[in-house]
């Protein structure tokens, strides 16, 4: 009765407070009655990504490793330094899983990609790893499907769920913040102070996908390089993408005119109040807006302009640019061996395919021609400010 109750409580908190760690419980986790012969799969020490997983493994008979991330997501993680190959090697001999099971197969989450070399993996533990599906949800069709992703299940999305509860992590914060003030000197400003944010974050979430000024691709990268400053990125009145948040900004000051209206009026100070904390909020929300999501690049990463580049005679088709490539952006010929790259516009510059391409066919390349080595992505990690910084 009590993990009906807590669960869901802990759910709406790291909902709304997921910008923050959340560790849990490291090691091995038995899901139904598993033996010999059941599936292991892995994932990263976020709490509220172990107990998803473990609701999607429910009705499976499977083992579950929960990897030390310092309680990060597995995609922020892995993209960070702080879930790579040295934690997944360090929970498969600590867990006691190999005497468990007598097959040697891991099932790493796809998104892990970025961090986790499969090869290093293999090599120091002699299990074979393979990259499931980016959702656990997936993962019983992932199954019965033989070990087999269909496209669907390799790509990422940001549909109205996922959009709601960036939308959640933003607005917690920003409206508990003023919280203590407003109840000790404004109270009868509390609630249309939430009504103004939580609005703000879910209209601009929700909105995603049809409010402009979000560069894609090569293309899109080259234009919004136009040749700016290099510190002028970490200005929002430079960033083309200002005009999401004056969009959402706009809509909101019409609202405000239609309410005052309704409601007879409204004094030209509190107009001018909500104006200004209406932008305010829609400034603060959409400044890293991409950033916040699983499709674009963050706005202040150099990255963004990077194009990754395919070197087609080191290539030789072993697909693992397609089996993690989280925008389905590759194609292999099964008859030429070879690697296409069919949606280059999808790329969000992840940097699993480099990662992961054996043949190191793979590099991020800059906008003059400049190229990165693939073994300085599997080094090297970004931190929050978009800097590559030596993994752990």
């Amino acid at each position: 009765m009590l993990p009906a109750v807590v669960d869901p409580v802990k759910d709406v908190l790291q909902t709304g407070l997921r910008v923050l760690p959340f560790p849990t419980r490291t090691g091995l986790f038995r899901i139904g009655n598993p033996n010999r012969e059941s599936p292991v799969f892995l994932t990263c020490n976020f709490d509220l990504t172990v107990r998803r997983v473990r609701r999607a493994l429910r009705g499976l008979d499977c083992y579950l490793l929960v990897a030390p991330s310092r309680g990060i997501n597995v995609w922020c993680a892995a993209a960070g330094g702080h879930l790579t190959s040295n934690q997944v090697v360090s929970v498969i001999k600590t867990s006691g899983i190999s005497e468990l099971v007598d097959h040697r197969r891991l099932i790493l989450p796809q998104l892990a990609a970025t961090g986790v070399e499969r090869k290093v993996v293999e090599e120091r533990t002699g299990w074979r790893a393979l990259f499931g599906p980016v959702r656990a949800e997936d993962i019983p069709a992932y199954l019965a499907n033989h070990y087999k992703k269909t496209d669907e299940m390799r790509k990422v999305r940001f549909d109205l769920g996922e959009r709601l509860e960036m939308a959640a992590m933003w607005a917690f914060p920003i409206s508990i913040i003023p919280l203590v003030p407003l109840l000790i000197w404004w109270r009868w400003l509390v609630l249309p102070f939430l009504a103004v944010v939580w609005g703000i974050a879910a209209f601009t979430f929700g909105a995603f996908p049809w409010l402009p000024g979000r560069p894609t691709g090569a293309e899109g990268a080259r234009s919004e390089h136009g040749g700016r400053l290099r510190w002028a990125r970490y200005l929002i009145i430079f960033d083309p993408r200002l005009r999401a948040s004056l969009t959402v900004l706009v809509l909101f000051l019409g609202a405000l005119a239609v309410y005052a209206w309704l409601v007879g009026g409204l004094e030209w100070s509190s107009l001018i109040g909500w104006g200004l904390a209406g932008l305010a909020i829609s400034l603060l929300i959409g400044l890293d807006l991409t950033g916040s999501t699983p499709i674009y690049k963050s706005g202040l990463h150099e990255e963004r302009l990077l194009t990754v580049q395919l070197l087609e005679d080191r290539c030789t088709g072993k697909a693992m640019c397609e089996q993690v490539c989280p925008k389905n952006c590759y194609q292999v010929d099964s008859e030429l061996h070879k690697a296409l790259i069919v949606a280059g516009h999808e790329c969000v510059r992840c940097g699993a395919c480099v990662v992961q391409c054996p043949e190191d066919a793979l590099v991020f390349a800059y906008l003059d021609g400049r190229t990165i080595a693939p073994e300085e992505i599997r080094r090297y990690k970004l931190n929050m400010l978009g800097e590559r910084v030596k993994g752990a």
